[in-house]
């Protein structure tokens, strides 16, 4: 057995210390755990009366239609912050420098303003404007005729903050991505006569986009999460309809239970595909390269080995 010169094996005292710390941490979990159900109890969060509105029609419909309108939003974000990433990511490896700078601006300035901020910014700025907008293409029609009960305004002004912040993080996340395709990657492209656009497009993306799945869908799993901020533009997604179903039967806590029940499933889901991808990513078999052809101009054998790869 070998022995890393970054860590040294734990002697007999260490490993009874270890062991020590960790019976106490859990015992000290177990208190925890045990203090707040008996602070349950005692308040009665496990009553009947507190449960069962959850068995009432009405309220499933309600509960269902407000998750309807949180994976909707979900979706419009993640889809929307995967093209401004995108878009601002191949920016930032850009060889023209106004666009590295511009973008840099822009990802930066949405990584620092909080969440919140931007979706109330959007929203006291714009909803008038998005709601309009909504109604002259005959959006609110049809989410209304579908019985969803959206306000189009708060629900884009969720979406665009969303996209704003996810997004400059992705743009970093694909930046990080393509600049760590080895170099040799870009100076070969380069050799045989490829633009800059041409090498990110057809050498650099497909190879780093395998790197990036995982960061990519836990970043998904930060947006779906960050849909329940849609409560302070008053969109009726599930932790708002939630809230105001427990304001009217106080039964906070078991609400509180229920929603984040949801929400633990789905993330949970959600990272295991992100892990799923990443082993997926490190077992890669390794591919024979393909053989030249010198009838064929360079571009066109690379793209033949791209598409190879991806399809693999």
């Amino acid at each position: 057995m070998t022995t890393s010169v970054l860590f040294d094996a734990p002697g007999p005292k260490a490993r009874r210390r270890q062991a020590l710390a960790g019976v106490l941490g859990g015992i000290v979990i177990a208190a925890i755990i045990g203090f707040l159900l008996w602070r349950m109890v005692e308040t009665n969060q496990f009553a009947a009366a507190k449960w069962e509105i959850f068995a009432n029609p009405n309220t499933i419909t309600v509960l269902l239609n407000a998750f309807i309108n949180t994976l909707i939003a979900a979706v419009l974000a993640i889809i929307l912050s995967l093209l401004f990433g995108a878009i601002f990511g191949a920016m930032r490896v850009s060889t023209i420098a106004p666009l590295r700078w511009f973008s840099t601006v822009i990802v930066e300035f949405f990584r620092a303003v909080p969440l919140v901020l931007l979706i109330l910014f959007v929203f006291l700025g714009f909803a008038d404007t998005l709601q309009s907008f909504s109604n002259d293409l005959g959006i609110t029609t049809l989410m209304d005729n579908a019985g969803l009960g959206r306000s189009q305004g708060a629900l884009a002004s969720l979406v665009i903050g969303l996209m704003l912040y996810n997004g400059s993080v992705l743009a970093e996340i694909f930046r990080a991505g393509v600049q760590s395709v080895p170099k040799g990657q870009r100076e070969a492209a380069y050799s045989v006569g490829l633009t800059s656009g041409q090498t990110l497009r057809m050498i650099l993306a497909p190879q780093a986009i395998r790197t990036m799945l995982p960061a990519i869908v836990s970043q998904s799993v930060v947006a779906l999460k960050d849909t329940s901020l849609g409560l302070i533009v008053a969109y009726p997604e599930l932790v708002r309809q939630g809230q105001l179903i427990a304001a009217g039967y106080n039964n906070y806590v078991p609400m509180a239970i229920i929603i984040g029940t949801v929400y633990i499933l789905i993330n949970y889901s959600l990272s295991k595909l992100a892990n799923h991808l990443s082993k997926r990513q490190r077992r890669t078999k390794k591919l024979a390269p393909i053989k030249a052809d010198p009838t064929l101009p360079p571009d066109t054998m690379i793209e033949l080995e791209t598409n190879r790869q991806l399809k693999d």
